[in-house]
């Protein structure tokens, strides 16, 4: 949030925090929400990337075409295993999942 949207919030009474703060969330509980949704949307550019749709990474993974939607979304019922397993058999290594597990929130919800 820009800081004038900020103080114009804080000015008319708001409090302003992050998701981390309303939702009394740890500091690993975050970094772990914050994995996911690296994961997911990692799951979503590398499917675009190599221009197939929802339904080509399910029969990969023995999925469903619904449950790859859930995973782009950060569906907080698609499991870590799930993501990574995707990932790894649209042809990611390793290296690449260690540095979408390792990305800071800013960086993974950029552009």
């Amino acid at each position: 949030m820009k800081k004038a949207e900020r103080e114009k919030l804080e000015g008319a009474g708001w409090r302003v925090g992050s998701a981390e703060d309303f939702l009394a969330l740890s500091r690993e509980e975050a970094a772990f929400v914050e994995m996911k949704l690296a994961l997911a949307d990692s799951v979503r550019r590398r499917r675009q990337g190599r221009k197939l749709t929802q339904t080509q990474p399910a029969k990969m993974v023995g999925s469903s075409q619904s449950r790859i939607a859930k995973m782009e979304m950060g569906d907080p019922s698609v499991s870590i295993d799930l993501l990574m397993k995707t990932l790894l058999t649209m042809g990611a290594s390793r290296t690449e999942l260690a540095r979408v597990v390792s990305r800071r929130k800013s960086k993974a919800h950029a552009a």
